[in-house]
């Protein structure tokens, strides 16, 4: 197949390219390698597909550096490149950022995947695959987080604006008969991660011998998710392209699905972890203690996530793999080299 991936310099974006060249697929990436964080890790990752892509002697990888909220770049890509599929998981994301920035989440994340859904529509997709966020569940209480449930609280803008792309979704869907299926990602860990992601702050500062920052005095436990089994799901979902729900009823009506092909998954380890616990596997991989500095919570945390994955287990065999303490290993590793500490 050929397929879009977008954000392909993210975190995410970067590992699901990497597999899809592995199988063989057409990959074109398309990302604006903006400065959120280090634009230096960016190209570093796209470096390493470039070099994949030299490596496997086949015309399979093309990267396109742009914008998604180009209403006119993203028409040109999609009537050059034509791809089968597309993997959107480009995105301005962070729940701190978002206090101080709100416009740019509207932009890339709502303007941006609209532009996503038009492109989609007008040139023959035959699947659309795209990141949301556990954080659209907010103000719930009920664990494990089911898709079933409502997410009309969410408490930071970055969840309500992709809670807005799952509804957005859902009006292609029904309007167009787009398939769409829409993952709800649990915090996401593993080698090349975001510098502003709680496992790369930590380990920063551990080999530094700073303190590292726990808010609400680290009183949190988090679905933390190594990125290879996130990859198998995102993998397998655009595999599987959305269906109608033949069983869907408009008087107990169904969020995780519908009449139209759409469809929602939560992707996680399925396994909450305390944050404590998470950095004790840290100091055991490191081989140094942290120095702790305990300190309130922020505006918008939640105090717990937990993803119920038996919907995606039962539509494309999802099962996560990786416990925390290897994906921690792994992470330490690549970290180790790639920093040279």
């Amino acid at each position: 197949m050929k397929i879009l991936v977008t954000g392909v310099a993210g975190f995410i974006g970067f590992h699901v390219a990497k597999r899809l060249l592995d199988r063989s697929d057409t990959v074109i990436g398309i990302d604006c390698v903006n400065d959120y964080y280090d634009p230096a890790l960016k190209e570093a990752r796209l470096a390493h597909l470039e070099e994949q892509s030299r490596k496997s002697n086949t015309a399979g990888y093309r990267f396109i550096r742009g914008d998604i909220v180009d209403t006119a770049l993203v028409d040109r890509c999609f009537a050059d490149e034509r791809p089968d599929r597309v993997i959107h998981l480009a995105a301005q994301a962070g729940v701190r950022y978002s206090l101080e920035n709100p416009m740019s989440y509207v932009q890339t994340n709502v303007v941006g995947f609209a532009n996503m859904l038009e492109a989609c529509r007008h040139n023959g997709v035959q699947h659309l695959t795209y990141a949301s966020t556990s954080s659209v569940y907010g103000a719930n209480t009920q664990m494990p987080y089911s898709e079933h449930d409502g997410a009309s609280h969410p408490l930071q803008l970055y969840a309500a604006t992709k809670r807005s792309n799952e509804l957005m979704a859902h009006s292609y869907s029904h309007l167009f008969a787009l398939p769409t299926t829409g993952l709800r990602f649990f915090t996401v860990y593993g080698p090349w991660g975001r510098p502003d992601m709680a496992p790369m702050k930590f380990a920063k500062a551990i080999f530094a011998g700073e303190p590292i920052d726990l808010y609400n005095n680290g009183d949190h436990s988090r679905d933390f998710t190594y990125v290879d089994d996130i990859v198998d799901g995102v993998i397998a979902a655009n595999d599987h392209i959305a269906q109608s729900n033949p069983d869907w009823d408009s008087d107990a009506a169904d969020p995780a699905s519908s009449n139209a092909p759409y469809r929602i998954y939560n992707i996680g380890n399925s396994t909450p972890v305390r944050l404590l616990d998470f950095i004790a596997a840290l100091e055991e991989a490191i081989g140094r203690p942290a120095e702790r500095r305990m300190l309130p919570a922020q505006p918008g945390d939640t105090h717990a996530t937990w993803a119920d994955v038996s919907l995606l287990r039962d539509a494309v065999g999802y099962q996560p793999k990786v416990p925390v303490a290897e994906g921690v290993r792994r992470f330490v590793e690549w970290y180790r080299n790639y920093h040279k500490v």
